[in-house]
């Protein structure tokens, strides 16, 4: 047996011939629902991820309450509860975790690896390599609710045990994330976003239980609310150059408006971002240069 996937040398692939059609077809910007055979590992076990826990460094752990709203003011505070206590008691901490960067450890860093490598040549044939490969462990308590927020990376959550819903929104739509939203985030700002209930109506909830994974489009802002059982779930995630050249034309538009100007926000894929990005990057090394010589 792969100790990295639970599976048998002449088992399939986590992500059957099915799953990667339909991944295939939606990648990048459509959300969608596929099917996972990702078994029962060691390694994803509560008391692997409470020793996982404990050999991660403190800024790739974040947990807190559980029963939190959709729309937060920033991070929420802690529990008062070690993470190593909060996960072997996820099922009545009323908490949330996520343990962040779990490549850090390399049993961890061989599974994302291995999961990826299925998804690899369809990935690559539609955004070019595949970049700064990442995984995520998420434990939750029953009804435990992760707040409204939008991330920069191409991800697939998997789901292992219990089940939740994710409720997506339009990524690149000005209404569900302001375009000075998105810049604030890629020059440093939080990535959650501010809830307004007359937004709800835009979303579309994403049910997944064990066996099915969800693919989230870069920069689309969601929330999540956990099903009435605890959960763990696997978020293996990836950039591109398009999402690098979409961050640095972001960190340029940012520039821009502080100038006066009102700019145009950047093209979703296939549009390219590069004269933008380009400018971005053209002008944080002279501010680095003239940094270092000064």
């Amino acid at each position: 047996m792969d100790a990295r996937t639970g599976f048998t040398a002449l088992d399939s692939a986590v992500f059957g011939p099915a799953a990667r059609c339909a991944f295939a077809a939606a990648y990048p910007e459509t959300p969608r629902v596929i099917e996972h055979r990702l078994r029962d590992n060691p390694l994803l076990s509560l008391d692997a991820l409470a020793v996982l826990a404990g050999k991660l460094p403190e800024r790739s752990i974040e947990y807190n309450r559980g029963d939190l709203p959709i729309g937060v003011d920033g991070k929420p505070g802690g529990t008062g509860v070690s993470i190593e206590d909060t996960i072997h008691h996820i099922a009545t901490a009323n908490s949330w975790a996520v343990l962040k960067n779990i490549e850090q450890v390399p049993e961890y860093q061989g599974l994302l690896l291995a999961l990826l490598d299925e998804l690899k040549p369809v990935i690559e044939a539609k955004t070019g390599a595949m970049l700064r490969p990442q995984g995520y462990v998420f434990i939750s308590s029953p009804d435990a609710v992760t707040p409204y927020h939008f991330d920069p990376e191409h991800n697939i959550l998997l789901q292992l045990v219990g089940t939740k819903t994710m409720t997506q929104f339009p990524a690149g739509d000005d209404r569900f994330a302001p375009d000075t939203t998105h810049e604030s985030y890629h020059t440093g700002g939080p990535r959650e976003l501010t809830w307004r209930d007359e937004l709800a109506d835009g979303g579309t909830e994403l049910a997944i239980g064990p066996g099915q994974a969800l693919m989230v489009p870069v920069m689309a802002p969601h929330f999540v609310r956990n099903g009435p059982g605890s959960s763990i779930s696997l978020s293996i995630t990836w950039r591109s150059d398009w999402s690098f050249e979409e961050a640095d034309a972001r960190c340029w538009n940012a520039k821009l408006r502080r100038w006066g100007w009102s700019p145009r926000p950047p093209g979703r894929f296939p549009a390219r971002n590069r004269g933008k990005a380009l400018a971005w990057r053209a002008w944080r090394r002279l501010f680095s240069t003239r940094n270092s010589a000064s």
